[in-house]
């Protein structure tokens, strides 16, 4: 089975590399589109902000290729946000695979934006998270969110309710760090490399 790593220039690409070598998963770190085509998993990561990761898509075209594959593909964190249809952050156009806008949290007292560290995931219903323990804990670094709309099959409680992680078709997404969120993360990478 080949695994891609899309290359975009977000960051956090190194701990995403570490889980798939805990799991014994070899990967290949792309931009390239015939490698990417030919793969049989696609992992979009990162960490970043996003309009300048979408310049770097469009760039290489990748914004184009990654809503045409067929193969099963897993976003995460900024990602996940950019499979959506618009972010607030820099009132960037995403790619629309998920039809849902990205808004940031608003800040109220007690609470900090970003939302960063360890909270539950609820109301899940995906084969990526079968077997996990109810109100799994997961580990979270954003300031931006997707409402919860149709095609959420998670959601998570800051400040207001989010989706957790979405999915349509062979597109699946995830606001957390799989990569660094213990077991549960491993259980979900695990489940979708099977998929």
């Amino acid at each position: 089975m080949k695994t891609v790593i899309i290359k975009y220039n977000a960051g956090n690409v190194q701990s995403v590399m570490y889980a798939l070598d805990r799991l014994g998963v070899s990967y290949v770190y792309s931009d390239e589109e015939a490698e990417i085509r030919s793969a049989d998993r696609v992992i979009f990561p990162g960490v970043g902000e996003a309009s300048t990761a979408m310049a770097y898509l469009k760039e290489k075209k990748l914004d184009l290729l990654i809503p045409d594959l067929k193969q099963p593909v897993f976003g995460t964190c900024i990602g996940m946000q950019l499979m959506c249809k618009h972010s607030e952050e820099n009132d960037t156009t995403c790619m629309g695979i998920f039809d849902v806008d990205v808004y940031k949290f608003a800040a109220i007292p007690g609470l900090k934006v970003p939302h960063m560290g360890w909270n539950n995931i609820k109301a899940y219903h995906s084969h990526l998270t079968d077997g996990l323990p109810d109100n799994a804990y997961v580990y979270f670094v954003h300031s931006y969110a997707a409402p919860v709309c149709a095609q959420t099959v998670a959601t998570c409680d800051y400040i207001v309710p989010f989706s957790a992680m979405l999915k349509k078709d062979n597109f699946y997404a995830a606001q957390f760090h799989c990569e660094i969120s213990g077991g549960v993360g491993q259980k979900i990478m695990e489940n979708f490399l099977k998929e």
